[in-house]
């Protein structure tokens, strides 16, 4: 529900207001220009001012719920309200929240949230707060229809009002962002996405925090499953919804010969030797494409080759970091996650890697033992396989 004329959508950030001021206004510029990408990528009508500490769209009163839909979906932002919009003068305001009332209150309890964030204003947000109630009161009883009710703790509907120095917005409901960083005020990373339920999880939170991903998807050959390149890709084409002005082609890298000779010479540490494999080729695109670490879907013990000794082993193998954004998430939250950004549906197709595990698991694994298994010319195997990556759209 918002204001009826509302024609602004306040967008709110949260980590970026603990960096210093020249930090700041540079995120902040980086907000904006994704929030604007937004906009046109779903053909959107709307103008990004870029407002300090208050980023702002302009649009058509019958698109404000749709801007204030596509703010929200923006890396960085915590929360965003499409708003009306008034002179910062408290008879205005509560004037304005009389009409608002007349429009949209309906039976139940209501209250005032009033904010000042002009400390010079002459009036206080308890003065806001305390006109505001009265005004919709005697609105509500002029009506007639039903008797009023203030509940500060529980209301149905909460009339929030926030006062800057030259205006005032007017909204009633809150529509929740993704928190964290604008995306590319970090540097990027290499994520390497399976087709499973975990990987395009993590390479989102990763991108919360405002690195840009470079997918990286190692084909299995006959060890995938069915269609499970094209998931893998489909996962990264929602990912890319979120992005639109960022790219997110996928390298796609043959790896199904060194799946296959790995499969056909290793029983104990064939899984370690896959992830470091992968890690190899993903070390190999970090440095065509500049990305400066590696993120993955693991987290501590979900699988045999993810207990905390196998992770030590898996990651002696490059020098890059691995991120791992997941580490102590519980399956159900990263199902949860799928659901909610939408890469869920895509996710639950069989991946294929439990066909190359072997019948015993590795649960503990020691590096010197690994190596003396391990193909001597994995290095080689990944630059290879790297080399031979072909991009593909997502």
């Amino acid at each position: 529900m918002y204001p009826p004329g509302a024609d602004t959508v306040l967008v709110r950030h949260g980590d970026v207001n603990t960096k210093s001021r020249r930090v700041k206004r540079r995120m902040e510029g980086f907000l904006a220009e994704n929030v604007e990408a937004l906009l046109a990528d779903r053909g959107i009508p709307g103008e990004v001012e870029r407002r300090w500490n208050r980023p702002l769209v302009h649009t058509d009163p019958d698109r404000v719920a749709e801007a204030r839909g596509a703010a929200s979906d923006a890396f960085g932002v915590v929360s965003a309200s499409a708003c009306l919009t008034t002179e910062p003068d408290l008879d205005a305001i509560t004037d304005a929240l009389a009409e608002v009332a007349r429009e949209r209150y309906e039976e139940g309890s209501f209250a005032i949230d009033a904010r000042r964030a002009n400390k010079e204003l002459p009036f206080t947000s308890q003065d806001v707060a305390r006109e505001g109630g009265d005004a919709v009161w005697r609105v509500v009883e002029d009506e007639g229809e039903f008797e009023p009710e203030v509940d500060l703790d529980d209301p149905d509907l909460t009339f929030a009002v926030e006062v800057h120095g030259d205006v005032a917005f007017l909204s009633l409901d809150v529509e929740e962002g993704p928190g964290g960083l604008p995306l590319r005020t970090q540097a990027p990373l290499v994520a390497l996405v399976s087709g499973g339920i975990d990987s395009p999880v993590a390479a989102y939170e990763a991108m919360r925090r405002g690195s840009p991903v470079v997918p990286v998807y190692v084909d299995l050959g006959d060890y995938g499953g069915p269609d499970h390149e094209a998931r893998a890709i489909e996962t990264v084409s929602r990912l890319a919804e979120y992005a639109p002005n960022t790219d997110l082609s996928v390298y796609r890298v043959p790896g199904g010969e060194t799946v296959a000779h790995l499969a056909e010479t290793m029983e104990q540490g064939r899984m370690l030797s896959l992830r470091r494999f992968f890690y190899l080729i993903a070390e190999r695109v970090a440095g065509r494409t500049g990305a400066r670490g590696i993120v993955t879907g693991e987290a501590i013990g979900q699988k045999s080759s993810q207990t905390v000794r196998n992770l030590a082993v898996t990651d002696e193998v490059t020098d890059l970091p691995i991120h791992r954004p997941l580490l102590a998430w519980d399956k159900q939250e990263i199902i949860a996650t799928a659901r909610e950004i939408g890469t869920f549906e895509e996710s639950t197709i069989d991946a294929g890697c439990n066909r190359i595990a072997p019948d015993q698991a590795e649960t503990n694994a020691r590096l010197d033992r690994l190596l003396e298994v391990e193909p001597d010319d994995l290095a080689a195997r990944a630059e290879r396989a790297a080399s031979e990556a072909t991009v593909v759209e997502p």
